[in-house]
């Protein structure tokens, strides 16, 4: 099987020229790998002795070790290399002119997993803003999207309710690469920076991870692998809730439960699994995180047929049938939430302070669904000039 090239090994093989003698930068983590496991520091390094001048880290820590949201990493050193790294996910998430100083160009090595709610791709915006103020060039080393190019799936982003789950109107399934994403986020947002982006080679929108012939290392704790990836753009709106979105267990967001879930009464309310995945009862106990040490009753999700499977419309029906099943039992995470104190969650994570009413008032979950296809049409349409893979 032919496999893809990333960003990264384009880079290292064809560097652009005309940054030969620049100072670089690394905004990375753990899965800023090659298809050997060899992080891109270590590549970088080797590739251009002494050029290679500082680090930087977005959510979840240099070594993606912090597990929860709200959970800072201080400024550090990386003990093998002995650069810098500054934290993008601490004291500020905002590069300032002081972490910005000792390099000319911030490379930006990083695997998203295409959801709107995935931090990564905000912390890649701020980086925008903050090099055309500060006067350096961001050049994109481009990874595949783990759930594919070609589905978008869901409402945009209300404006009114941006924050760090969301800056920009996209759709929860965005069907991007970083790459794109940056191209676009430059266009749209008007950032007057210098912005490179060195494409995939190989990479179809077609394809699953596990077509790419690439390891899979995760990108955060809670992502361990791409069938996590795949059911993340609607399993994420447990977060907003009081039930466990699997977190404490080995398979978060694969599963989700609460002790007041009867799952006979779920699935009898939804009339049956949802298109292209199967829905297999089960309970479990988190380590860690809502309903520790508590017994959860509730569901995993297998899903067999990827083409078919709406992860962000299959939720939102799931999270529906719990409403109408659980009584006074089930509630609405209150604030913080990724720095926003007065607003809930559930309302940031699907992006519009609207949604709550139609699920609670049980409106048809399909027809909400439908009424989104006018708007992914046109983010479509207007995605189609910053992409980079027919």
């Amino acid at each position: 099987m032919s496999r893809v090239f990333t960003g990264l090994e384009n880079f290292l093989a064809s560097p652009l020229r005309d940054l030969r003698h620049r100072r670089f930068g690394l905004l990375c983590n753990p899965a800023s790998v090659d298809p050997r496991l060899q992080h891109a520091a270590t590549r970088i390094a080797a590739r251009w002795p002494g050029r290679l001048t500082a680090l930087y880290s977005p959510q979840h820590g240099f070594f993606a070790e912090k597990q929860d949201n709200m959970v800072e990493s201080a400024d550090c050193r990386d003990p093998l290399s002995a650069l810098p790294v500054f934290s993008l996910y601490g004291r500020t998430r905002i590069p300032d002119a002081a972490m910005l100083a000792p390099i000319d160009v911030l490379l930006v090595d990083l695997q998203d997993v295409g959801c709107r709610v995935y931090t990564f791709i905000w912390t890649l915006s701020h980086c925008l803003e903050a090099a055309a103020l500060h006067d350096k060039t961001v050049v994109v080393l481009d990874r595949p999207n783990p759930i594919g190019g070609t589905r978008v799936e869901g409402n945009l982003l209300d404006p009114d309710w941006a924050s760090f789950v969301g800056r920009h109107p996209l759709p929860m399934r965005h069907g991007l690469t970083v790459g794109e994403l940056a191209r676009l986020l430059k266009a749209e947002r008007k950032i007057d920076c210098d912005l490179r982006v060195v494409p995939m080679r190989g990479w179809r929108r077609s394809m699953a991870f596990g077509d790419t012939g690439l390891p899979w290392v995760a990108p955060s704790p809670n992502m361990p692998t791409p069938a996590t990836a795949l059911v993340y753009p609607g399993q994420v709106i447990w977060e907003g809730t009081n039930v466990s979105e699997g977190r404490g267990t080995t398979q978060p967001f694969e599963l989700f439960g609460a002790p007041f879930i009867d799952p006979a009464a779920v699935l009898n309310a939804l009339g049956g699994s949802p298109p292209g995945v199967v829905l297999r009862p089960c309970a479990f106990e988190p380590t860690a995180q809502k309903w520790q040490g508590h017994l959860c009753r509730g569901f995993q999700l297998h899903v067999v047929r990827p083409h078919r499977f709406r992860p962000y419309e299959t939720s939102l029906r799931l999270l529906q049938a719990v409403i109408r099943t659980a009584g006074d039992a089930f509630a609405w995470k209150a604030p913080p939430y990724e720095y926003a104190y007065h607003r809930r969650p559930i309302d940031l994570i699907l992006g519009d302070g609207r949604l709550t009413q139609h699920l609670t008032t049980m409106a048809d979950i399909g027809a909400l669904a439908a009424s989104w296809e006018t708007d992914c049409r046109r983010f479509r349409r207007r995605s189609r000039r910053w992409l980079l893979y027919d």
